[in-house]
C-alpha cells in the first residue's frame, strides 16, 4: 500500500506538470493574492520596504556567517557583489542630494557589509572562488542599464546627472543578481547557505515590488504622477516586477527542497 503523499508534494508535482503558460498563470495569481493580504494586514506601507532591508540584511548576515565560519566562498557570484555595491553606492549618493532619510541609513549598512563581503572573496578566500563558474560578463549587464539611463530618467526638477544616476541605480538593481544566478546555473547544486541567502534576496525583491505597487495603489496613481512624466514611472515598476520574476524560479525549488527535507539545493537544467 503507497504511502499518502504530502499536501505539499502534491501540489509541486501538479505544478511542475503544467506548461510554461499555466506556471506563469499561477504565479501570478499567487503574486496577486499576497499582495492584497499584505494590503490587508500591513497599515503603514512605508514598513514593507524596511521590512525588505531587513529580509536582505539577513541574507547578507547568512553570507557572512558561510564566510567566516566555513572559510570558503565557493558558489557565490563576486560579480553580483560588486554590481550590488555599484547600485548601493549610486542610490546613496541619490540619496544624499535628493532624499536623506532612513532608506540612506539602510543602504549604508548594506553597503558596508557588502563591500566586507567582496574584500573576503578577493583577498582572504580567493582560492575557493569558482571565477571559472562566475562566468556573467558585468560588461552585458551594466551598459544596457546606463544606456536605459540616459534614454528613460526621471523628469523632476533635480539636477540631469542625479536623474541619470537615479535611474541607473534601479534598473541596475533589477539584475544585478543575474551573475549569481550563472553561477547556480553553472554548478546546478546549490549548498545551504548559498541558497539560503538568494532566498533572502528573492524575499526582498517581492517586498520591495509589494511596498511600489501598495504605493501606488493607496495613492491612486499620483504617485506615478510625483514621479514624473513619459515612460519614467511605468520602468520604475516594470524594474520592480523584474527583479521579482528573475528570483522566483529559485525560490519555488528553494521551499520544495526545504519542504522536502533537502539540504542541498539541486536544480533541474535550465531552471536559472
Amino acid at each position: 500500500m503507497k504511502a499518502p503523499r504530502r499536501p505539499i508534494h502534491a501540489v509541486s508535482t501538479w505544478v511542475k506538470r503544467q506548461p510554461p503558460k499555466v506556471k506563469a498563470f499561477l504565479a501570478v495569481v499567487a503574486g496577486m493574492t499576497v499582495l492584497v493580504l499584505l494590503r490587508a494586514i500591513v497599515h503603514d506601507h512605508d514598513n514593507l520596504f524596511v521590512a525588505a532591508e531587513a529580509v536582505h540584511a539577513i541574507g547578507i548576515s547568512v553570507l557572512i556567517y558561510k564566510l567566516t565560519k566555513e572559510k570558503t566562498c565557493a558558489g557565490i557570484s563576486l560579480k553580483s557583489q560588486e554590481l550590488t555595491a555599484l547600485f548601493l553606492a549610486v542610490r546613496l549618493y541619490c540619496s544624499f542630494v535628493m532624499e536623506y532619510d532612513i532608506h540612506t541609513l539602510l543602504d549604508l549598512a548594506t553597503l558596508g557589509t557588502t563591500l566586507w563581503v567582496i574584500f573576503m572573496i578577493r583577498f582572504k578566500l580567493e582560492s575557493s572562488y569558482m571565477e571559472d563558474k562566475d562566468n556573467c560578463s558585468v560588461y552585458y549587464v551594466g551598459i544596457p542599464c546606463a544606456a536605459l539611463a540616459l534614454l528613460i530618467h526621471p523628469s523632476t526638477s533635480h539636477h540631469l546627472i542625479n536623474r541619470i544616476f537615479w535611474a541607473f541605480c534601479v534598473y541596475l538593481e533589477a539584475v544585478s543578481v543575474l551573475p549569481q544566478l550563472r553561477v547556480m546555473q553553472n554548478t546546478q547544486i546549490v549548498e545551504p547557505f548559498t541558497a539560503h541567502y538568494v532566498f533572502a534576496l528573492g524575499v526582498a525583491r517581492f517586498l520591495s515590488c509589494a511596498h511600489w505597487i501598495l504605493q501606488v495603489l493607496d495613492s491612486n496613481g499620483h504617485l506615478l504622477v510625483a514621479l514624473g512624466h513619459g515612460l519614467w514611472p511605468s520602468m520604475v515598476l516594470i524594474s520592480e516586477v523584474v527583479q521579482t520574476f528573475i528570483l522566483a524560479d529559485f525560490c519555488y525549488y528553494y521551499v520544495k527542497s526545504v519542504f522536502g527535507g533537502q539540504l542541498v539545493l539541486r536544480l533541474p537544467s535550465g531552471v536559472v
